[in-house]
């Protein structure tokens, strides 16, 4: 009896650290930003490709692409935040764990961005979107430049 109760209380500590992290481990978290990062490339892509006009402006599409930036752009962060993830191989640099409070704000600039991205993108007009595209991508790169290796 007293081991079951010791394997429960075991069972039920686990449990609930888990419960306090949508990850399984550090890789897990790592491989979660990476997917978040992919999926805000493609989304960052095809409107870049419009405003730039290596294809045609569809305001929808814009739209649609803006909507799923303000969204993803939430994504990644938490991430970052997991013990361990500073130690699993991948493109992130080391500053960003020596600079964490630079890079949350980084981060939290780079979703308002996407804010006024989708704003711009409501409007239905590339002269209207093109500069908050431009913004959007000015700062993106910019954390990249710190923060991300080749």
């Amino acid at each position: 009896m007293k081991n079951l109760f010791i394997l429960l209380s075991l069972g039920l500590s686990s449990a609930c650290a888990m419960a306090g992290s949508a990850f399984t481990d550090a890789e897990d978290a790592v491989t979660y930003r990476q997917h978040s990062f992919q999926l805000i490339r493609h989304n960052f892509v095809d409107l870049g490709d419009m405003m730039r006009g290596k294809v045609p402006f569809d305001a929808k599409r814009a739209e649609k692409r803006a909507d799923a930036l303000a969204s993803l752009t939430t994504l990644p962060w938490e991430a970052f935040e997991v013990p361990g993830a500073d130690k699993v191989k991948s493109e992130a640099k080391a500053d960003i764990w020596k600079n964490l409070q630079d890079f949350q704000q980084k981060a939290q600039q780079f979703q308002t961005d996407a804010l006024a991205l989708q704003t711009a993108a409501k409007s239905g007009d590339q002269a209207t979107i093109k500069p908050a595209f431009g913004n959007f991508a000015k700062n993106c790169k910019a954390c990249h430049d710190q923060y991300k290796a080749d």
